[in-house]
């Protein structure tokens, strides 16, 4: 029998970060690799309470409509949609299985085989490996210490007459951490409706910032059905119960909502019940003041561990939220030949060329670090580590 994997699939490589997590299973290596929010805030005991109400009800185990619980789309509209500002005329809100499936929901429907996607480059890989599913053309954008350029940005909108979307996490972006400027939401949106082509934003770190500021959501500024926002309850609630919501245009929903119904059905009715008494029930705001002060601490401890032992000739963005730091090497040292040297010494982190929207450029230099899931020990030990390796690396 023959066995032919399908053209997009082929060249779609595993994701580095899952990949390196395997690795670090091992209990005496120091992980900065994870993209995880910290265990020690799951509200644990909140999540049983609730599970145990929501399973009293057997309509909980039964099928659910595909756009969502209702109760939780309501729920959601008016955190986001109206506090925020994110919902507009014309836009509905549905739930899906985690931020990821709403970004591949978004391809599923926008992207033809060929058409472009414009991405910050470095970008989330989850988002990477989605569109290269789909056979697009990934245009990657450089970033500086605040997120996308958008000089290059309209260079790239100039040249590319196939681009369909503009991907970007605007807000304590992964892997970068940065956090781009309210005038250049602005731009960018400007941009968006001059070429007519749709922004998918990519928000789930937002709420996470250390001061409790951010720049209004580019969705906030868009009143003419171009901005698509993925938002997410894995870094305020816990990943593990795969809920995140769409707010879009309804004229996608619609169809985003039949492309799921092929997917998936509809997102786990147990937790979409789960995660709507949390948002009823549970102080929610309390809850995410406790993620942003232990998240201050542990960004502050690393930065100041870096700053006292990492070599000079390295570059790192200081962010004001979120779970990620990003740093550069000097050009001529890629950063996969550190990784290789930080496993001797049991430290993991993980490699530019992973968040790449060329994943064959072996010459990239940069590389992420975690800081919300290591403990403060291993934050302080593991840097010390981190920055032998380094010097070790530059001077060979």
């Amino acid at each position: 029998m023959s066995r032919t994997i399908t053209r997009r699939m082929a060249n779609v490589k595993p994701s580095a970060v899952r990949e390196i997590l395997k690795v670090t299973a091992d209990p005496s290596f120091i992980s900065f690799a994870a993209g995880n929010p910290s265990g020690d805030l799951f509200p644990v005991e909140a999540l049983r309470e609730y599970s145990l109400d929501v399973l009293a009800n057997p309509a909980s185990l039964q099928y659910s409509v595909t756009e969502g619980y209702q109760e939780l789309r309501d729920l959601v509209s008016e955190r986001y949609g109206r506090g925020y500002n994110l919902k507009k005329p014309g836009d509905d809100t549905i739930i899906v299985s985690g931020g990821q499936q709403g970004i591949d929901l978004a391809a599923r429907c926008l992207l033809e085989e060929g058409d472009a996607v414009i991405c910050e480059n470095p970008s989330f890989i989850g988002a990477l490996n989605c569109f290269r599913m789909y056979n697009a053309e990934l245009v990657g954008i450089p970033c500086d210490e605040y997120g996308m350029l958008l000089d290059e940005l309209e260079v790239a909108l100039e040249a590319n007459p196939r681009v369909k979307l503009i991907y970007t996490i605007p807000t304590f972006q992964n892997p970068g951490g940065t956090t781009l400027p309210l005038e250049r939401r602005r731009k960018m949106l400007e941009l968006a409706l001059k070429y007519d082509i749709m922004i998918l934003e990519d928000s789930p770190y937002f709420e996470l910032s250390f001061d409790g500021t951010f720049p209004p959501a580019i969705k906030s500024l868009d009143d003419s059905g171009h901005v698509i926002f993925v938002g997410s309850f894995s870094k305020i609630i816990a990943p593990g119960i795969r809920v995140g919501f769409v707010i879009a245009p309804d004229w996608l929903t619609s169809k985003m909502t039949v492309a799921k119904q092929g997917a998936d059905v509809h997102t786990n009715g147990v937790y979409m019940r789960v995660a709507a008494e949390f948002l009823k029930n549970y102080d929610v705001d309390a809850h995410i003041l406790r993620c942003r002060t232990l998240y201050k601490e542990k960004c502050g401890l690393m930065l100041a561990e870096m700053e006292k032992k990492i070599d000079k000739r390295v570059r790192w963005t200081k962010p004001g939220g979120g779970l990620f730091i990003w740093c550069e090497l000097p050009a001529d040292k890629p950063s996969a030949g550190l990784c290789e040297t930080l496993k001797q010494q049991k430290v993991a982190i993980v490699p530019g060329v992973a968040f790449d929207t060329d994943p064959d450029n072996l010459a990239n230099c940069g590389f992420r670090l975690n800081f919300s899931v290591p403990s403060n020990e291993q934050i302080i030990s593991g840097i010390g580590l981190l920055a032998e390796g380094i010097s070790e690396y530059l001077d060979k």
